[in-house]
């Protein structure tokens, strides 16, 4: 494994490289308050016939924290990803995205043409605007509490919040390790990342899924209801699209059972090739 950071549109990006040179290209993209280090356990169980990219997105793990919240905007991000690949001459690859990592693989698949779309526990926005509004909203006091009471504070609440209820099965030790990562963020990255790309106001794609003909694979977990209603909604909207839900996990699949989410990734990268 190769840990690299490069300067891309003035913002260092770090990221991890796995095999360089294999045949097949996966790029991983976490969610919030998470990092490259969301995938390790992941990648431990996929190929070396896999050529891997794990990315620290905006805000989070290595790359740059701006105090600009604006440069976390959706389009940016988009803009970074891309001046990342053509850097290192990256075309024809899987994108694989969890969470608010979804959203932004979601997002530049709407751009940008690649191979295959995995998306873990994903939404393509909000349509309503009210519900936007109300979004934003909340996004907003979150970031201002980040700021005002810290991170320990933070991590405690949104490891409390419904969302996240299911990890309470995992080992005590897994339960430290996913903490820790949690409290490695910073409070201006993560709440600038709420604030310039929360769920409020980055634009919907509800509208655009028809037009995305990238084969599209959305993984869900059964404990996990609203993501699961969400990924049924959407395959009536995607033209190339398959649904899987996993049973006895909630909305971090890849955390919960890292083994079968791997599985679950192999399979879908070998059959595109069929």
């Amino acid at each position: 494994m190769e840990s690299i950071t490069i300067n891309i549109r003035g913002i260092d990006i770090h990221f991890n490289r796995y095999n360089k040179g294999a045949k097949e290209r996966i790029v991983f993209l976490h969610g919030f308050t998470g990092s490259t280090h969301t995938w390790d356990e992941v990648i431990s169980f996929l190929p070396n016939t896999f050529d891997m990219l794990t990315i620290d997105l905006i805000g989070h793990g290595e790359t740059s924290k701006p105090k600009d919240s604006a440069r976390y905007a959706v389009e940016e991000q988009i803009a970074d990803l891309h001046s990342l690949f053509q850097q290192l001459q990256w075309s024809n690859f899987t994108l694989v995205g969890y969470s608010m990592g979804g959203r932004l693989a979601l997002s530049y698949a709407n751009q940008y043409p690649i191979k295959g779309l995995i998306l873990e526990s994903s939404s393509p926005g909000l349509t309503d605007k009210k519900e936007r509004l109300n979004r934003k909203q909340s996004d907003e006091q979150l970031a201002d509490r980040i700021l005002k009471e810290g991170l320990t504070s933070f991590v405690d609440f949104w490891e409390g919040i419904p969302l996240f209820h299911s990890q309470r099965q995992l080992t005590l030790e897994k339960q430290q390790l996913i903490r820790q990562e949690r409290l490695a963020g910073s409070e201006i990255g993560l709440a600038n990342s709420l604030r310039g790309f929360g769920t409020g106001v980055q634009p919907s794609y509800w509208n655009n899924l028809q037009e995305i003909v990238t084969p599209t694979f959305l993984i869900t977990g059964e404990l996990d209801e609203k993501f699961s209603k969400l990924a049924k909604k959407m395959e009536k909207y995607l033209p190339n699209v398959a649904h899987k839900e996993i049973r006895d996990v909630g909305h971090a699949i890849h955390v919960e059972n890292p083994e079968l989410f791997a599985t679950i990734v192999e399979d879908i990268i070998l059959k595109e090739d069929v």
